[in-house]
């Protein structure tokens, strides 16, 4: 014998032992299921799942299933007489059943064919069978039925009905004994649409070849799932797998007649409904187990159910409800956004009525904050103003001197050209180099005007590329005067990476002037020979960093943290808001400043800016 009738023998063994009765306890009733197929039949699996469960409920004590595969050929290859003797041996010494139930039509084949070898005594009840299974012979007085009529040709219209221009059906129910079975059956019965549809058989196929021909199936096509169990090469396959494959291949949509197969990417159409059926054959188990005599139980054959569709599939293959047979049920249908995110929504809305009262309640705070900061910055641009005209009253006397060396200079020219002109010893060469240095110094002159000026104008932010290092040298020369007359030894340590930022230069040009001339108050106290300005610069690959470092007193303790606050100042007659619009300027521009004391005495301030480009 196989292993796999080893298995089976196995498993019967252990619902035995696990069935056994105790001496004390009453006898547990037996019920021996004969199976069609082994598991991978959707339709079959689903029923006796639910069967064995009603059963339970229903009869309401325990009660023992023994549950056998069997054939129109036997399992495992075996002989039929060969299962009919395993079945018989495994009930040896044990009591008999007490109802045997067949699941499919290959089964009730089976009971019928082997009925007196096996347990004549025992009632039958046919369960989950098409009543063509039953047609050959009526019931016997022994005998019942749970069957059903499954009116595939109703499917067929349903298909018709939801795509009227299809043309072809794709017949899926494979090569094994379903299959011989129903081919007949189904195009005996599908003769009425002849001239109008092309069906397909794939009875002889392999699973490969179904699956290559579904997915290259002909334009108005559909795709009729009856079963499958084994292909044309003898692989056995479960529906699951079948169905799986081809809706990831087919290019046409798939019906089936089960309900079951609902949710697996079926369409629809008119379907039986497995859960009633097993609930019924329930039903009819229990009343027998009672003692009800098989020949008075007698339940009409289940009829298909109203057509059922999935919501899903109808979407995408395009097919509207409106095309849908009357009395359709359509199932997943993705909820309305109300229905999924209702207590969302309700959430939302409590949440806004609770923030619209805040808001309102805040409206006039708000109008007031706003007030305010307008006049905060007003009030800040006049600081800023403020800030940069004292910065120029203290470089006033580096102006005058500025300008007396180019003026002093075009006196001396002058005074030069009148004597040669009245000695009668001027030459046009020397009157034009003596014009040149003229014109030359009158230049010079109005650079250093304009950069005062542009200095003392009132001025609104106007960013636009700016060569860093430039307005570091203007900077430089705008002190430079009064540098000197303090004794300041100062220098200037340029990357040889120009660096272009985006800026206005005129408040750079206030951050830079206003940090220098701090830094030369701080070294007041400083004795002249120690006093030291170094400017340094230093690109890096996304910003330039700009530092000012003094020999000075450094910066007191007692102002950490807040040294770029307002009205906060190390000056003894200072106003305290110079680096609060070096700060402001700073951070208009996207940049950061910080400042620390030096080890060997003095401060640093250094202040960064991203790049934005480098000049060549």
């Amino acid at each position: 014998m196989s292993s796999r009738l080893a298995c089976a023998a196995l498993a019967c063994g252990l619902l035995w032992l696990g069935a056994s009765p105790g001496a004390a306890q009453p006898a547990v009733q037996q019920i021996l299921v004969l199976q069609s197929f082994a598991r991978g039949n959707l339709t079959l699996d689903h029923f006796t799942g639910n069967f064995r469960v009603d059963l339970d409920q229903i009869a309401g004590r325990p009660v023992n299933v023994v549950q056998l595969v069997v054939g129109p050929t036997g399992f495992v290859g075996a002989a039929e007489q060969a299962v009919v003797d395993y079945i018989r041996s495994t009930f040896a010494g044990q009591p008999r059943p007490d109802l045997i139930v067949t699941v499919g039509g290959p089964a009730a084949v089976f009971g019928r064919k082997y009925r007196q070898q096996l347990f004549p005594e025992a009632p039958i009840l046919f369960a989950s069978v098409d009543e063509r299974y039953l047609r050959s012979a009526p019931l016997g007085e022994n005998e019942t039925a749970v069957a059903v009529i499954n009116d595939f040709p109703r499917l067929v219209d349903d298909i018709l009905h939801v795509l009227p221009e299809t043309r072809h059906v794709f017949m899926v129910l494979g090569s094994g004994s379903l299959g011989k079975f129903w081919r007949p059956e189904l195009e005996r019965e599908f003769q009425r649409f002849r001239g109008r549809l092309t069906f397909i058989w794939s009875d002889e196929l392999s699973l490969a070849e179904i699956v290559r021909r579904c997915a290259n199936l002909p334009a108005h096509a559909a795709i009729f799932y009856l079963s499958f169990n084994s292909d044309s090469q003898g692989g056995a396959y479960a529906d699951e797998r079948v169905m799986a494959d081809l809706r990831a291949t087919a290019n046409a949509p798939l019906f089936a007649g089960i309900n079951v197969f609902l949710g697996s990417g079926v369409v629809g159409g008119t379907m039986m409904s497995i859960d009633a059926l097993s609930r019924s054959s329930a039903e009819v188990a229990v009343r027998l187990l009672n003692g009800e005599s098989p020949s008075r139980v007698r339940v009409p054959p289940q009829p298909t159910g109203p057509p059922i569709f999935d919501w899903r599939e109808l979407q995408r293959w395009g097919i509207g409800e409106s095309r849908l047979p009357a009395g359709s049920v359509v199932r997943y249908r993705a909820p309305s956004p109300w229905q999924q995110y209702r207590f969302t929504v309700l959430g939302v809305l409590a949440a806004l009525v609770v923030q619209s009262l805040l808001i309102g309640g805040l409206l006039f705070e708000r109008r007031a904050r706003q007030r305010a900061e307008i006049e905060s910055r007003k009030n800040l641009a006049l600081a800023a103003d403020a800030s940069r005209r004292q910065t120029m009253s203290a470089l006033t006397s580096s102006i005058g001197h500025e300008l007396g060396q180019p003026l002093t200079a075009i006196l001396h020219n002058v005074e030069a050209l009148q004597i040669l002109v009245s000695a009668n010893r001027a030459t046009s060469d020397d009157m034009g180099e003596i014009v040149a240095d003229i014109q030359a110094e009158i230049v010079q002159a109005t650079q250093i005007i304009d950069r005062h000026r542009t200095m003392l104008r009132s001025h609104q932010l106007e960013k636009k590329p700016v060569d860093l290092h430039a307005v570091i040298k203007a900077s430089l020369a705008l002190v430079a005067h009064d540098m000197r007359a303090r004794h300041i030894e100062a220098t200037a340590h340029m990357s040889s990476d120009p660096c272009v930022i985006v800026g206005d230069p005129v408040l750079l040009q206030q951050v830079l002037v206003n940090l220098v001339v701090n830094a030369m108050d701080a070294m007041a106290e400083t004795p002249p020979a120690r006093r030291r300005l170094t400017i340094r610069s230093e690109v890096r690959a996304a910003d330039v960093e700009v530092s000012v470092r003094d020999t000075g007193t450094g910066l007191p303790t007692h102002i950490n943290g807040k040294l770029f606050a307002p009205f906060v100042t190390t000056k003894t007659h200072g106003l305290g808001i110079g680096l609060t619009i070096v700060r402001t300027i700073v951070d208009a521009h996207g940049g950061t400043i910080e400042a620390h004391n030096n080890p060997d005495g003095g401060a640093t301030f250094a202040v960064t800016f991203r790049c934005n480009g480098t000049s060549g």
